[in-house]
């Protein structure tokens, strides 16, 4: 879904800000009802990626499967890395990927929760309703 989103937006790579695009059009994830209640949607997060990362050229054609940044590789990892970490047995989910996304200072994804008013307090709320208090640990 994150690819299809940075597809739509025609960047030639998959940031975190196609990944938090990627779970708000999923949608069932504690993390994309989070980020609705809030007032973060589809659209808001591609107007707030637009104005920090610009708009890509109208007759630029995004690969089929735009490449992950390194940020959305770090996002992945971290996410992957939590979930072992906690020894507990399931699935990585979306919330894991958005708590990866917002420790990431530095990422797009970050940048356009924080443009959206999102903060550590919100995100605490997710950390503590997943049972994931110690995701919320820096990189």
């Amino acid at each position: 879904m994150a690819e299809l989103e940075a597809r739509k937006m025609r960047y030639p790579t998959t940031g975190t800000e196609g990944l938090l695009m990627g779970i708000l059009v999923e949608g069932t994830s504690d993390a994309a009802k989070l980020m609705r209640a809030n007032g973060i949607t589809l659209l808001t997060v591609r107007d707030a990626a637009a104005t920090i990362l610009g708009k890509s050229e109208m007759f630029y054609f995004s690969p089929m499967h735009p490449p992950l940044t390194e940020s959305a590789q770090r996002a992945l990892d971290w996410a992957v890395n939590e979930k072992l970490k906690s020894g507990e047995d399931g699935e990585v989910t979306a919330n894991h990927l958005f708590l990866a996304i917002w420790s990431d200072k530095e990422s797009a994804g970050h940048k356009v929760l924080a443009s959206l008013g999102f903060d550590d307090q919100k995100a605490s709320l997710l950390a503590k309703t997943a049972g994931e208090e110690k995701a919320m640990s820096p990189r």
